[in-house]
Formats: C-alpha cells, sequence, structure tokens
C-alpha cells in the first residue's frame, strides 16, 4: 500500500466505505484539512460538510454530518452521525428538504431556529454534492 491512506468511514449503520485513497480531505471543527499518507496522528471532530478523496485521477465526495475523525500515517477512520456517498444521494429529495427548512425559518417565531438552520445547511450541502456528480 505504498504511497496511499486507508480511509474508512463508519455510521452507526454500518461502514460506508473502506478503500485506499491517495488523499483525503474534509471539514474539522477548527476548520478543514487534507491529509497524505504518512501524516501525523491526530483526532478531531467534524462538522457538517464534504469530505473529498482522490484514487489516482479520480476525486469523489461523500456527505458527512459530523462525527470524528482518527488520522495516522497509514489510516484515517471517520466516524460520522451519518454519511452519504455523492452518488446515492437523492437531489430532489434534498431540494425539497431545502424549501422545507427555508419555510420553517420564515416562521422563525414558532420554530427551533437553530435546528431549521441546521437542517438547511445539510440539504443545501446534498444538493451541491448531487450536482457536482451530475456535472462529472
Amino acid at each position: 500500500m505504498e504511497n496511499k491512506i486507508r480511509l474508512e468511514i463508519v455510521t452507526p449503520y454500518g461502514q460506508i466505505m473502506g478503500e485506499d485513497v491517495d488523499e483525503m480531505a474534509t471539514s474539522g471543527s477548527e476548520g478543514d484539512f487534507g491529509v497524505l499518507p504518512g501524516h501525523v496522528n491526530f483526532i478531531t471532530t467534524l462538522k457538517v460538510g464534504m469530505l473529498t478523496y482522490r484514487k489516482g485521477n479520480e476525486t469523489k465526495y461523500v456527505f458527512i454530518n459530523s462525527g470524528y475523525a482518527e488520522v495516522g500515517p497509514e489510516k484515517v477512520t471517520i466516524l460520522a452521525d451519518s454519511a452519504e456517498i455523492s452518488e446515492e444521494i437523492d437531489a430532489e429529495r434534498a431540494k425539497a428538504a431545502i424549501k422545507r427548512a427555508e419555510e420553517r425559518l420564515r416562521q422563525q417565531e414558532k420554530i427551533d431556529v437553530a435546528r431549521a438552520t441546521a437542517a438547511l445547511e445539510r440539504a443545501t450541502i446534498r444538493v451541491q454534492l448531487a450536482e457536482k456528480r451530475i456535472a462529472r
């Protein structure tokens, strides 16, 4: 596995993926970070966002709904509340979720604003990832 790093993404529902990749990047709670083989060990929390990874000339995308990352020189383990590979994202469902969240935010006095804002952020990222898949 020379010049590769093992990337595993696990949710409470099981392992989403496990592949040897050239590099990966995602959004930590302290900022975005990238990992190449031989990276120093660290653990961080993850915020809602996009994880990208590259295998050869191909770049792939995964939606991460917060969690933790454990990084080592040979392996990155992502423990996520939920995760979706971009090819599996239902763009129409995500767009409908954006509309629902925006409508809730218009009625601020009747709802949990933080929850509606988080739902809007998750749906927006899912749509962005679905569009990246379609653009390829």
